[in-house]
């Protein structure tokens, strides 16, 4: 376990237990840390096994339930047919990729408004939006360089996918004509 990583415990009656503070919290209070960018790690009391991601997704859940939904219903339908499918690694690393490149965009936002607002400026929601209304070419423009870099590394997937590919087939080799017959 890395030392800076929070250990969440859940018990079978699906109480939480905060191993650093020795209290009981709720998903809400994971949600919490996450936001505050803690790492958390959450275990099985009783088997001992991470069920992190489990506990994320009930999470996730939550608020595509409480809120304004992130993920469209058709959006939901593709990811569902993505499991079981041969490219389910690939669209997986897609979306890793392309929310590690958003972030970087995002970033690069924040810095481009510390410039213009000062060190001090907190970018909240809304500071977001008076910018996104006196500037719309410049988030255009950043989405356009967002969408351009998931085309060109989706290309790159396809190139990659396509020269193993023909290395398989080259190191399986091909029936000759003999063989049909």
């Amino acid at each position: 376990m890395k030392a800076a990583e929070r250990l969440i415990k859940k018990y079978p009656n699906r109480r939480l237990y905060d191993t650093a503070t020795s209290t009981y919290i709720t998903l809400s209070d994971i949600k919490e840390m996450v936001l505050r960018n803690e790492a958390v790690r959450v275990i099985d009391a009783k088997s001992h096994a991470d069920i992190t991601r489990t506990v994320f997704l009930q999470i996730l859940l939550e608020e595509e339930i409480g809120g304004a939904p992130l993920f469209s219903t058709e959006m939901l339908a593709q990811i569902i047919r993505f499991y079981g499918h041969a490219s389910r690694t690939l669209f997986g690393q897609y979306l890793e990729t392309s929310l590690k490149t958003f972030i970087d965009l995002q970033n690069q936002f924040q810095e481009r408004m510390r410039a213009l607002y000062g060190d001090q400026a907190a970018v909240t929601p809304e500071l977001l939006a008076q910018f996104l209304t006196l500037q719309p070419a410049a988030m255009r423009t950043m989405l356009e360089t967002y969408l351009t870099e998931t085309q060109n590394l989706w290309r790159r997937w396809n190139a990659q996918i396509e020269q193993q590919t023909r290395g398989w087939f080259t190191l399986i080799g091909t029936p000759s004509s003999k063989d049909e017959g």
